[in-house]
């Protein structure tokens, strides 16, 4: 099915609907599979995780762990598709009050069940303010009552519209309606925590024996910057069907270390390819290879609020001047679309208007840009000069170097090039210590708010710092909308408002390549938003 169709399918069935009850499929694994004897997987990360702290979690590379070693309400099938996670069910009637059913089989590590309280006291603490949570801004969206004036301390915790019924129900209550709620219920924030264990161990994240998950699989062993290590939790609800044993993350600031350990057997699974060895890694490894959509789109984050990108002019100027088709074909390789708008192209049911400048010449791009900077202020005896601040890998290394050499020729300017390790540039990225910012964000949910939302006014993931009123309205009656073409419209306006203002210049959506081993099965081929979860994994004989 094509890929656009399915999402949208997806939207309509699993997230508009007034009325959901779910029940879990047994998981098989497909006729004639002979598992190999040691079932050992061996995953690239895409660097050092920052935290295993569900509630301070930001990046890829600790939720790619995350999602191992916890479970949410729900979680997500091969393909994409909403399914059970610790809850087995649950119903709306308005789209307002959402009550979930948790399956009295699920147990903590420790043999503890997993109860409804245990998904209220995540939830405050996540709000809590003196958790200082990076997730704050998107929890916001979920629209629970108060949640706004819980964050910001006006209220106490327990004003929060999260509410346990009884061991095995939990309500959720709205201040409005959010039809995908169900699927935000997935994100990392939103995962349970074992209260008694927090509050007694000094180390429950980092140290395997104080360690209390609730997911497919337990921390066994963390090296920094070297592995960590993840064994199957005995006490997971589909322990029976998890046939992976252990789980290896090797972390990879430089992706042509991962691509070498591959090479002799040390990696089964990449995280991505450098875009210099794209072709050839496809022509090498040909049942290895395999790129796939993905709900993720990448981008240069303008600081808007010094100079000199406080000028919308040089901001635009900037960014018209970026060959997007050279970035997709001649620096990654791996089948990038070029992207003009923030929400991917894939993002279901939203197509979003492109922006007039999406349909010039680069010709005609060009000598618009020239003239914007001559307008700002910027010549020869005056050149635009600016810091572009990058997290250390050679993909994002490849296209800054490809940008940088862009600006210098059509527009005289100076680009000083500045690489820091994941951990340093997520202090620069909260603290806006940069000029221009590499950055790329994935679909939380496959719905255009998921993207969005990021760029309102105080969001902590506004990198750019933008405020625009008319965005923030248009983005508030998106939520407010009663129809879906109504909502649909509003972030079309949104959109509008990017292309204009130009606080982010949209470079590509991604299409992920890896290198996955032929001997590993059930690896998701379908599934947009990326998320792959060990337990559906398996090693093939």
């Amino acid at each position: 099915m094509d890929f656009k169709k399915q999402s949208t399918a997806l939207l309509i069935s699993s997230l508009l609907t007034p009325f959901i009850a779910v029940t879990a499929a047994a998981d098989t694994l497909p006729a004639g599979t002979t598992l190999a004897k040691e079932q050992h997987l061996v995953r690239a990360n895409d660097a050092e995780a920052a935290t295993l702290d569900p509630a301070k979690a930001e990046g890829l590379p600790e939720m790619h762990i995350l999602r191992d070693l916890f479970e949410g309400l729900v979680i997500q099938d091969r393909d994409g598709n909403i399914t059970p996670g610790v809850a087995e069910s649950w119903e709306t009637e308005d789209n307002k009050t959402f009550v979930f059913h948790l399956r009295k089989d699920a147990k903590w590590s420790n043999g503890d069940p997993v109860t409804a309280d245990d998904f209220v006291y995540a939830i405050r603490r996540a709000v809590d303010p003196k958790t200082a949570s990076p997730n704050v801004w998107y929890l916001k969206l979920t629209k629970i009552n108060n949640i706004a004036d819980v964050a910001e301390g006006k209220k106490p915790l327990d004003a929060l519209g999260v509410i346990a019924v009884d061991k095995h129900t939990l309500r959720f209550e709205l201040d409005s309606k959010v039809p995908y709620f169900v699927a935000m219920t997935g994100h990392t924030s939103m995962m349970p925590i074992h209260k008694a264990n927090l509050e007694s161990s000094d180390k429950p994240w980092s140290d395997p024996k104080q360690f209390v998950g609730n997911g497919a699989f337990l921390l066994d062993e963390w090296v920094v910057n070297e592995r960590v290590e993840l064994k199957k939790n005995p006490n997971y609800w589909d322990s029976d069907d998890t046939h992976l044993n252990q789980v290896t993350y090797i972390p990879f600031e430089n992706q042509n270390a991962s691509i070498n350990r591959y090479a002799v057997g040390e990696v089964d699974i990449t995280s991505d390819v450098p875009t210099h060895m794209a072709q050839k890694l496809q022509k090498e490894y040909q049942q290895a290879y395999t790129a796939v959509p993905l709900l993720c789109t990448y981008y240069y984050a303008f600081n808007t609020t010094r100079a000199p990108f406080d000028d919308v002019r040089v901001r635009q100027a900037v960014s018209y001047s970026i060959m997007r088709d050279v970035v997709t074909n001649g620096v990654t390789q791996v089948g990038n679309l070029p992207a003009y708008t923030f929400a991917h192209e894939y993002t279901a049911g939203f197509d979003a208007t492109q922006p007039e400048y999406s349909q010039w010449t680069q010709k005609q791009r060009d000598e618009k840009a020239q003239q914007l900077l001559k307008d700002a202020g910027y010549d020869a005896s005056n050149p635009l000069d600016f810091k572009l601040l990058y997290n250390t890998s050679e993909s994002n290394k490849s296209i800054a170097v490809a940008i940088a050499s862009m600006l210098k020729n059509n527009l005289g300017a100076k680009v000083e090039l500045e690489n820091q390790e994941w951990k340093s540039y997520l202090v620069s990225r909260r603290q806006g210590d940069f000029d221009v910012m590499r950055a790329s964000w994935c679909g939380d949910y496959n719905e255009a708010s998921t993207f969005l939302s990021l760029l309102r006014s105080g969001s902590s993931g506004n990198f750019a710092r933008y405020s625009s009123e008319a965005y923030d309205q248009a983005m508030e009656s998106a939520l407010s909308a009663t129809t879906e073409q109504e909502r649909q419209t509003f972030y079309d306006q949104a959109e509008q408002s990017l292309a204009v203002d130009m606080p982010i210049a949209p470079i590509y959506y991604y299409m992920q390549a890896r290198l996955v081993r032929p001997t590993v099965g059930g690896f998701a081929k379908n599934n947009v938003e990326g998320r792959i979860y060990s337990k559906d994994l398996y090693i093939k004989q």
